[in-house]
């Protein structure tokens, strides 16, 4: 009972102020990775007198490149490439649904070795607060949802993060305090059998034009299951779409991450650009900000550009801070926005290749290039 008040606390402190700051931050205002989708089918006469890349490549090279369109979505692949600042990612999620058993599996995968920038714990880090390290991470998730009703499941599954071969030669300060008081040797193990509820009535997974997307996840890492250190988290995941005038959307985004009790090792922190397909805190790289927890808002609106839906463009706003405990007031805020353009790929399973480019404070900035939206 007392935990479930904190944690309604910190919703009703901080949830409200952050989304109303995301949308405030929208008004003025490297990525590579793929996604594969059966087309959902659709055929209907506003759809095929749309234009996309496989339109413009067929005229182009009078060639016929597009395959049968009929059949019904059930699976999902995003593979990701990330090279950035000599980083190498590479990432798989997944989604397949077994529609005759009510259920899918949803899966997340990263390997990767690569040498990173850390800061201090915060939201008042700077740039001078940089230190280097080096380690290789293997990220393993795997849940399998059952439908209770419709839109609705529940869902079991595993989480690991690994971390080894790290290696830290910090000099003295903040970061180097921060870093040895929570990541102690070589490698660190986080496991854990987690339990999921996830809504989701969504029209489109790829590129929703309406709907409603929530996902909470309690992630308990016990020594039990191997984990180093014991420790317990919440993750919120949800989302909204609103249809708007002359087919544009407005979407939102709210995205928690809260550790309920214990201490995790530094690398598994909550941090920006550290989700589970890096997508927050565009207009800053990944892991700029990091502490015991997390809150993010991100509003973007969607237009089109042209009348046969082949381009199109967003612009955006962001806001995250890294509070003490869940109790805390909001006081400091890290805002980040930007504007995009999407070029149509597939206009039946309505995929985008998206490119954005984000700017945050303290001359930061970031560019991706993905096909599909961020969120």
């Amino acid at each position: 009972m007392r935990m479930r008040k904190k944690v309604v606390a910190f919703i009703n402190s901080t949830l409200c102020k952050m989304e109303l700051y995301s949308i405030l931050l929208l008004i003025p205002a490297g990525t590579i990775s793929g996604q594969m989708q059966k087309p959902s089918g659709r055929r209907d006469s506003l759809t095929i007198r749309k234009k996309d890349l496989i339109d413009v490549l067929h005229n182009k090279f009078k060639t016929h490149l597009r395959k049968d369109s009929t059949m019904q979505n059930s699976k999902r692949v995003r593979i990701s490439i990330m090279p950035i600042d000599h980083q190498y990612l590479v990432s798989c999620n997944t989604n397949i649904n077994f529609d005759k058993l009510k259920m899918h599996l949803s899966g997340a995968t990263r390997c990767y070795n690569f040498p990173t920038n850390i800061y201090s714990m915060g939201n008042n880090t700077s740039l001078a607060d940089v230190r280097s390290i080096q380690f290789s991470y293997l990220r393993a998730y795997q849940i399998v949802f059952r439908e209770l009703v419709p839109h609705l499941f529940v869902g079991i599954g595993y989480n690991l993060d690994y971390h080894w071969n790290i290696k830290a030669n910090l000099a003295p300060g903040e970061v180097s305090t921060d870093f040895d008081k929570l990541q102690k040797g070589s490698s660190s193990v986080s496991s854990a059998v987690s339990f999921n509820v996830q809504f989701d009535n969504r029209d489109n997974a790829i590129n929703p034009q309406n709907g409603t997307y929530i996902n909470l996840q309690y992630r308990p890492n016990l020594s039990l299951f191997g984990s180093t250190r014991n420790w317990h988290s919440l993750l919120i995941d949800v989302r909204h779409y609103i249809p708007v005038f002359h087919r544009s959307v407005l979407a939102l985004w709210g995205y928690s991450n809260i550790t309920l009790a214990g201490t995790p090792p530094y690398l598994d922190l909550p941090s920006i650009g550290w989700d589970d397909c890096s997508n927050t805190g565009r207009g800053y790289s990944p892991g700029r900000y990091t502490g015991r927890n997390l809150v993010y808002f991100e509003s973007e609106y969607r237009f089109p550009l042209t009348s046969n839906g082949l381009l199109g463009g967003v612009v955006f706003g962001n806001a995250g801070s890294l509070l003490k405990n869940v109790s805390s007031e909001l006081h400091t805020i890290i805002p980040g926005a930007g504007a995009g353009l999407r070029i149509k790929m597939n206009k039946y399973s309505n995929t985008n290749v998206a490119l954005d480019f984000g700017f945050g404070v303290a001359g930061s900035w970031s560019f991706s290039l993905n096909f599909c939206e961020t969120f």
